[in-house]
């Protein structure tokens, strides 16, 4: 567990932050960013749960934890290190619950823009966040090997913070969607 007596190390002064195992790296190192956003998007979903209720709200507080599992594994450079990893059962997990969810929404006809309710503000929101993160992940991925299923986590990540925000705007009805090119005559 972990136990921290002294929020201050003086270890990252000089631009530096260690990983798992304890090696150095650069705080502006692909792996950093990459738990750098990923600890943002852990944020964007704290506010989100501000406005949640009930199974969403516990929804979002597991992915939170989920989020945290996830930096400790970005956290991790080698692979043959034992670590705390993302697994394929978090993945099946989301997509069980991108079906429940979806299962209930009209298919779309059109784009949605972010917006609606408080909820589904904050969760467009956090789908953006979440589609950085996956643009750092894969950008890591192109140096370093990074777990497969934590590519797939933050690939699904998105697709249920999409449903649930559709979901949010009373089961898509409350949608905003993208009208193409409906403001070029004025």
């Amino acid at each position: 567990m972990v136990k921290l007596n002294k929020i201050y190390t003086r270890t990252g002064d000089n631009g530096m932050t260690s990983l798992v195992g304890g090696q150095r790296v650069s705080k502006h190192a692909r792996r950093p960013a990459a738990f750098g956003e990923v600890d943002e998007l852990n944020s964007v979903i704290g506010l989100a749960r501000c406005h949640a209720k009930g199974e969403f709200d516990e929804m979002l507080a597991r992915i939170q934890n989920d989020l945290f599992d996830l930096g400790a594994d970005l956290a991790t450079s080698d692979n043959d290190q034992p670590a705390l990893r993302i697994t394929d059962g978090q993945v099946t997990r989301i997509e069980a619950e991108i079906d429940k969810i979806n299962e209930h929404l009209d298919p779309l006809t059109s784009f949605v823009l972010p917006g609606g309710t408080e909820l589904a503000a904050w969760l467009h929101l956090a789908r953006t966040v979440a589609r950085r993160a996956e643009r750092q992940m894969t950008e890591l991925a192109v140096e370093e090997q990074v777990n497969e299923p934590a590519m797939q986590f933050i690939n699904r990540l998105s697709d249920l913070l999409f449903v649930m925000a559709r979901h949010a705007n009373d089961a898509g009805k409350a949608d905003v969607l993208w009208v193409p090119g409906d403001n070029h005559g004025q």
